[in-house]
């Protein structure tokens, strides 16, 4: 499968997972997908946790409410730290959201499905803050995503997306072309 193919047929995954293990390998695949990632004046901010253990997992998702991709046989936690790059500038979240959209494509390269799942553990109810503790992550790391990684035991929906002119221009908003305007006026 080439990028393109991959970008295009990538779709988050929230259904339920078939129980086979993801083999090492793929895992640390994945990892270094992620690690490969571009970082903000290369502070490496970005740092992983496969989780490939069966009581691992289940301690974890023990702290995950709602539940979600509790089927799933590995996760991947991703962990960030604040570190400046320069004055007051911190590329934290660009630094992981790179990682995770790297990963989300190795995943699919490798066959297996996931989702980007943040929203709910990153709440006032710290839930990424037990899972963490759980990892035994030092208090200077957050934990603000993690990946279910597996293969899919359900059909995969693939989303709607808006069409193409509703969402990319060239030259400008709307799409006119400004030389073309200076042309005719």
């Amino acid at each position: 499968m080439n990028t393109l193919t991959a970008i295009t047929t990538r779709t988050s995954y929230r259904g339920k997972y078939k129980p086979d293990k993801v083999p090492r390998e793929d895992l640390e695949k994945i990892l270094t997908a992620g690690l490969d990632a571009p970082s903000g004046c290369n502070r490496q901010t970005t740092s992983f946790i496969a989780v490939d253990d069966k009581e691992v997992l289940d301690k974890l998702h023990a702290v995950i409410d709602p539940p979600v991709g509790e089927t799933a046989p590995a996760m991947i936690c991703v962990l960030t730290q604040k570190i400046y790059a320069y004055r007051d500038k911190c590329y934290h979240v660009q630094d992981y959201s790179a990682a995770i959209e790297n990963m989300l494509l190795a995943i699919v390269e490798l066959g297996y499905k996931s989702c980007w799942i943040e929203g709910h553990i990153t709440d006032t109810d710290r839930i990424g803050r037990k899972m963490a503790d759980i990892l035994h992550v030092p208090e200077e790391y957050e934990l603000v995503c993690f990946l279910p990684v597996g293969k899919a035991a359900e059909s995969v929906k693939k989303v709607l997306k808006k069409p193409y002119g509703e969402r990319a221009w060239f030259n400008d908003f709307q799409g006119n072309s400004i030389e073309c305007e200076k042309n005719h006026n």
